[in-house]
């Protein structure tokens, strides 16, 4: 049988089939000691084949096989730093969801979202939520914001699940697609999804007062089929996102900005750090790069994710989902 992975939890893999029958399966052995640094050798969105088999309690699934996937979402595990997590594959459309203040959202970690999406091919989106709470400084904050990642090319959309605003054009956006909600704990994600799907009550809780950061609600990666005909797929809150397998010849192929200028450049290896006639370094001094984007460039370029996860938060907890 063939279905589509809708729940990972680990060890068990909730699987759907084009019938929309639901049988919870597991993996063969084999996965997990054939030549897969993944931590998780199944994603949600996987396609697989898997045999039933009858217990005296159930019809359960062994796994036997995995399509192969068009795109996935990867990132470094934290706490096994030779290994890999995929968070979620097959993916028409990313969304990543960005607060200004509650709880703030990093440029450095917008943009190593949007690198690796980047580099395995998924459309990238990002969504500010809880515009209705901004105002003053937050307010012009999130409008800069929205200019720099437009004028890059990123479309970008500002939504409220409190006064509705953008639920309608997110929708549409959505129609047709299987999209990831991704981003820190406490953006909004499971209130936001439980408003352009009533009756769906994904578990909320309040943002953290001491660190002024969400509290974990989603432990596991899990697609929704919604009313609208469209897909989604709520991953668990993000703190750290470090980017995997590139390397620095490369990586400013994943700046379109960066990219559009690259044939200018007097080298054709330029990293544009130390070179003469660069021509991102002269947008740069130029204004036509924000420096925000650059100097989130030049961390990943020298491998700093420990250093950024630790400025980032300073708490020196680790993501309780790796």
């Amino acid at each position: 049988m063939t279905g589509l992975v809708y729940k990972s939890t680990g060890s068990w893999y909730a699987v759907k089939t084009a019938e929309g029958t639901l049988y919870e399966c597991r993996i063969k052995g084999k996965f997990r000691i054939k030549d897969i640094k993944s931590t998780n050798p199944v994603a949600v969105g996987d396609v697989v084949d898997f045999d039933l088999e009858e217990t005296t309690d159930a019809v359960t699934g062994i796994i036997t096989h995995i399509h192969d996937r068009k795109n996935y979402i990867i990132r470094k595990s934290v706490n096994l730093s030779k290994q890999v997590h995929i968070i979620a594959s097959n993916i028409d459309k990313l969304f990543l969801l960005v607060t200004i203040n509650n709880p703030p959202t990093t440029t450095s970690f917008i943009d190593r979202f949007l690198v690796t999406a980047e580099a395995y091919g998924v459309e990238a989106v990002l969504l500010f939520n809880k515009v209705d709470t901004l105002q003053g400084d937050m307010l012009d904050e999130q409008l800069y914001l929205q200019y720099v990642y437009s004028n890059i090319g990123y479309k970008c959309m500002r939504v409220s699940a409190v006064n509705g605003k953008g639920i309608e054009e997110l929708r549409e956006e959505m129609k047709g697609c299987v999209s990831m909600f991704s981003g820190h704990s406490g953006v909004g994600k499971s209130t936001l999804i439980n408003t352009l799907q009533p009756g769906l009550e994904l578990k909320t809780k309040q943002i953290s007062e001491q660190h002024s950061q969400g509290q974990h609600t989603t432990t596991f990666a899990e697609m929704f089929d919604l009313d609208f005909g469209a897909k989604i797929i709520d991953t668990p809150g993000i703190r750290g996102f470090g980017v995997v397998d590139m390397g620095k010849a490369e990586l400013g192929d994943y700046f379109p900005e960066f990219f559009a200028l690259k044939d200018q450049c007097k080298f054709n290896n330029c990293l544009h750090k130390e070179e003469p006639h660069c021509a991102v370094k002269d947008a740069l001094e130029n204004d036509q790069i924000a420096w925000s984007r650059y100097r989130s460039y030049l961390q990943m370029l020298e491998g700093d994710d420990d250093t950024y996860r630790t400025d980032l938060y300073g708490d020196g907890q680790n993501n309780p989902e790796e």
